[in-house]
């Protein structure tokens, strides 16, 4: 299955951000498994109309986490899930990422965290049920 990632400038969340987040979101929903290889930088940049340094940048911050490696011969490929951070450590580094958001945006911690809860109580009202 092809890899399905797009872009949306008016979202304000930086492009690279947007990539990088689909691509985790893929792995870890099964659409791209273990040994998958992602597009070459220069094909996934122009299909997005991306600067490569842009992907190269998406790339280099998923093999830094361990979601994927490269290898001149092989490409970049999806890992195995033994080699991919867990859950807790994703977690806590997306909620690192959010305060230094809310922080750069002189939010007050008691704000942010509200808007957590919020955002939390959308996602659990919208989730599917089982």
């Amino acid at each position: 299955m092809p890899l399905r990632v797009t872009v949306d400038a008016e979202s304000g969340v930086p492009p690279w951000r947007q990539v990088h987040d689909q691509i985790i979101r893929a792995i870890t929903d099964g659409a791209l498994p273990r040994d998958a290889r992602l597009p070459p930088i220069r094909q996934l940049s122009r299909d997005l109309g991306l600067a490569s340094g842009t992907v190269a940048r998406v790339y280099r911050e998923l093999e830094t986490a361990g979601w994927v490696t490269t290898a001149r011969a092989r490409g970049t490929v999806v890992t195995g899930p033994s080699e991919r951070p867990d859950p807790a450590t994703l977690l806590r580094d997306a909620a690192t990422e959010y305060a230094r958001r809310a922080h750069e945006l002189g939010v007050e911690p008691a704000v942010a965290a509200e808007a957590v809860r919020t955002a939390l109580a959308a996602v659990n009202v919208n989730a599917p049920q089982h």
